[in-house]
C-alpha cells in the first residue's frame, strides 16, 4: 500500500479529530437542545464523508449527498433558523413561511411539528451552518467536487468552464462560451475588423438603452432642484378587509410633507382572491391626499427602501395632480426586484420605507 503524503495525513487527522468532538458535542447537549445536537451531529456526518476514500470524484460522491438529506433539503442557502423543537429551516422556506401565514391571517407554524414560529421565536443555527459550508457541492460547469464554502468564488473565477462573454460585446458580439474557449474566439472574432458603419448601427442600439437608464437619473436630479421637497419615513401596516372572505392590505397612519396631510395604501398581487397560492407576488401601492387644496396639486413621487431595511427596490418616479374631486392616485407597482423581495416585506411585522415627494410649480 502506497503511503500517504504528509499533507493528506494531517488533514485526515484535523477531520478526526473535528468529527470526535462534534459527536462529543452532539450526545452532550442531545438534553438540553435537539437543535444544536442535530447541528453538531451533521458536523461529524460532514467530517466523516471527508474521510470516505474516493469522496470528491464524481462516481464516489453519495456520502456528501446523504449528508445534505439529513436536513431535507437540497441545501441551497447557507442559513439556516429552527423551531423551538429543534426543525431546521432554511432561510428561504423560512421567510415564505411567515409570507404565507401573513396572506392566510395565520400564526406560522414549523412545517414539522407545528409549534408557532416567528422572527423572535427562531435563531439561526451557526453550527448547522458550519456544516453544511464544508458539505461537497458539485460545481454546474466542471461538475467537480468543492466545499459549499469555496463553490461561489470557484464558480465565478476559477472554473475554466465557466460560461464568459467575448470582451468585444460593446460593440455587438453575442458569442457566450466556456471560459477555456474565450481566448481562442476573440483572436478568429469578426466584430473588432467591421466596418464604421456596421459598427454605428450596434452601437445606435446600445444608445438607446443607455439613454434609458440616463433618462431616470437625470429626472431624479431634476426633481432635486426643485424649490418644495419633502421626505419621510412611512410604515405599512397589516390589516383585512371586511369582505366575507377577508383580503390582506396595508395602509400607513396619517403623516404630513409639503405642507399637506397623506396617506399610503398597499395591496398583494392587486388583490387577487389567493395570493397565497402563488408563487409570484408583487405589492402596488397609491397615494391619498387627505388634506383639501385650493388649488390643483401637482406633484412627482417616489417610494425608496428605508435606512433599516435591507430589501431592493428600483426607482421609479410617478406624476399625479391631486385636486379634491381626484385626491387619490391610480394602484402602481411597487418596484421591487422579484417574489423573492415581496417574501421579505410580508414576512416582516411593518414595511418600512421612504417617501420622496416633489411639488412642481407653474
Amino acid at each position: 500500500m502506497t503511503p500517504k503524503p504528509e499533507g493528506e495525513w494531517s488533514t485526515a487527522l484535523s477531520q478526526v479529530v473535528l468529527g470526535v468532538v462534534s459527536l462529543h458535542a452532539a450526545v452532550s447537549t442531545a438534553q438540553a437542545s435537539r437543535g444544536a445536537a442535530a447541528g453538531f451531529l451533521l458536523q461529524a456526518l460532514a467530517a466523516a464523508t471527508m474521510l470516505a476514500p474516493g469522496l470528491g470524484t464524481q462516481e464516489d460522491c453519495l456520502a456528501g449527498a446523504w449528508v445534505a438529506t439529513v436536513i431535507g433539503l437540497p441545501l441551497l442557502a447557507f442559513d439556516f433558523h429552527w423551531c423551538t423543537n429543534g426543525h431546521l429551516m432554511c432561510a428561504g422556506c423560512f421567510i415564505h413561511l411567515l409570507a404565507d401565514a401573513r396572506l392566510k391571517e395565520e400564526q406560522a407554524t414549523c412545517p414539522n411539528c407545528r409549534c408557532e414560529i416567528s422572527k423572535s421565536l427562531c435563531c439561526r443555527n451557526l453550527a448547522v451552518e458550519k456544516a453544511v459550508s464544508e458539505l461537497p457541492s458539485e460545481c454546474g460547469f466542471c461538475l467537480r467536487q468543492f466545499p459549499r464554502s469555496l463553490l461561489e468564488r470557484h464558480q465565478k473565477e476559477e472554473c475554466q468552464d465557466r460560461v464568459t462573454q467575448c470582451k468585444y460585446k460593446r460593440i455587438g458580439c453575442p458569442w457566450h462560451g466556456p471560459f477555456h474557449e474565450l481566448t481562442v474566439h476573440e483572436a478568429a472574432c469578426a466584430h473588432p475588423t467591421k466596418t464604421g458603419n456596421e459598427l454605428m448601427e450596434i452601437l445606435d442600439e446600445m444608445d438607446q438603452s443607455h439613454r434609458k437608464e440616463m433618462q431616470l437619473y437625470n429626472s431624479i436630479f431634476s426633481l432635486l432642484s426643485f424649490e418644495k421637497i419633502g421626505y419621510t419615513e412611512v410604515q405599512f401596516r397589516p390589516y383585512r378587509t371586511d369582505d366575507f372572505i377577508t383580503r390582506l392590505y396595508y395602509e400607513t397612519p396619517r403623516f404630513t410633507v409639503l405642507n399637506q396631510t397623506w396617506v399610503l395604501k398597499a395591496r398583494v398581487n392587486d388583490s387577487e382572491r389567493n395570493p397565497n397560492l402563488s408563487c409570484k407576488r408583487t405589492l402596488s401601492f397609491q397615494l391619498l391626499l387627505k388634506s383639501k387644496v385650493t388649488a390643483p396639486l401637482e406633484c412627482s413621487f417616489l417610494l425608496l427602501k428605508g435606512p433599516y431595511d435591507d430589501v431592493r427596490i428600483s426607482p421609479v418616479i410617478y406624476h399625479f395632480v391631486f385636486t379634491n374631486e381626484s385626491n387619490e392616485t391610480d394602484y402602481v407597482p411597487l418596484p421591487i426586484i422579484d417574489s423573492v423581495e415581496c417574501n421579505k416585506l410580508l414576512a416582516a411585522k411593518n414595511i418600512n420605507l421612504r417617501l420622496f415627494l416633489f411639488q412642481i410649480q407653474k
